[in-house]
């Protein structure tokens, strides 16, 4: 692809969108580091606290971009800001208002895979998989430097040790004396195990467990903690819409293990090596696996021992087309117990 890059050539990175694609560009952006760019990621405000994760990335801009629509008129604004600024542009997502800032910016080299008729907006242009064809994300995005030999590395975040002690003193948490559950997956519920299932491990667990998600997931906290604090009082306390997502990130690298669904959140304890149980259901761990060494995956679907198999996995709904959630339903809290 012709990459020649310079000492210390200023490059700007696209950031994804979620939370967990995010975390898998990590391998990237060490790759560029290490051969010299110095790195900026452009990321909407929801991301953003990722990248402040990543000591080697050097800025981070936050764009402010909403969901949908093209926002031309705000994307002109600030690649007009941005002009002569950079040698390079990395652009993760996939989409053509993503690859358009770089373009408008007049960022020399843009690059980036096709896909939403960007031809003309790339210069450096790589072929896009199907999506059945598609590798881990973690090499996907890595194929972006141009290297060869791209591995399925390890992501790796890290926050300076006064930052998580702010934020646990802010939480009223105590390193290490905590579980976290992040009981929610945006995707839909078929990638989340059900709520009285995470109730039921919590009540099995001597150290107290820390809800965390969404504002949105304020409500299915509130099912797994209520039940489970009427029993034992103080065993859970939901934070999820309490914390910002550099809290929530500060959280989780300093509990002592984490059991989530597939989910952003899963991507994050991967990243901080934290032990975790990442429990899978519609979706895949072939394709966006934990990529940690002190993770255990649970996905019926390659159990030897569960019968009838789950033939329907994995299915990639948001909600179970045959209306049972087998693949969910039937992992037992025991099961999670076991693996922590």
């Amino acid at each position: 692809m012709g990459f020649n890059p310079t000492h210390l050539q200023r490059s700007l990175i696209i950031a994804p969108q979620w939370i967990g694609d995010a975390v898998m560009t990590e391998p990237l952006l060490r790759r560029l580091h290490a051969r010299g760019e110095r790195l900026t990621v452009g990321a909407l405000p929801w991301v953003a606290p990722v990248y402040r994760a990543m000591p080697q990335v050097a800025e981070v801009i936050e764009f402010p971009f909403a969901h949908g629509g093209l926002q031309f008129k705000a994307r002109r604004s600030l690649a007009r800001q941005l002009k002569g600024q950079f040698a390079c542009a990395y652009i993760c997502p996939n989409s053509i208002k993503s690859a358009l800032l770089p373009f408008l910016a007049s960022i020399p080299k843009r690059v980036g895979y096709l896909g939403e008729a960007r031809v003309g907006l790339l210069t450096h242009r790589l072929k896009n998989p199907a999506k059945n064809q598609r590798p881990p994300m973690v090499a996907f995005y890595s194929a972006l430097s141009g290297e060869a030999d791209i591995a399925q590395d390890q992501p790796r975040l890290q926050f300076a040790g006064n930052d998580i002690a702010a934020a646990l003193a802010a939480l009223g948490l105590t390193h290490g004396a905590y579980h976290v559950f992040a009981p929610g997956a945006e995707y839909g519920p078929a990638k989340r195990w059900p709520a009285d299932h995470f109730a039921e491990l919590a009540l099995q667990l001597e150290l107290p467990v820390v809800l965390l998600g969404s504002g949105k997931e304020t409500d299915l906290c509130a099912e797994i903690a209520d039940p489970v604090n009427a029993k034992r009082p103080g065993q859970c306390q939901n934070l999820a819409g309490k914390t910002s997502l550099a809290q929530a990130l500060c959280a989780i690298a300093a509990s002592k293990s984490i059991v989530s669904n597939d989910s952003g959140l899963m991507h994050v304890a991967a990243g901080f090596g934290v032990r975790q149980v990442a429990v899978f259901g519609s979706s895949s761990p072939l394709h966006t696996p934990p990529l940690n060494q002190q993770a255990s995956v649970v996905w019926l679907k390659n159990d030897p021992d569960y019968q009838p198999a789950l033939d329907c996995a994995p299915c990639f709904e948001r909600i179970c087309p045959l209306g049972h959630s087998r693949c969910l339903a039937d992992i037992s809290a025991f099961k999670i117990l076991s693996l922590l």
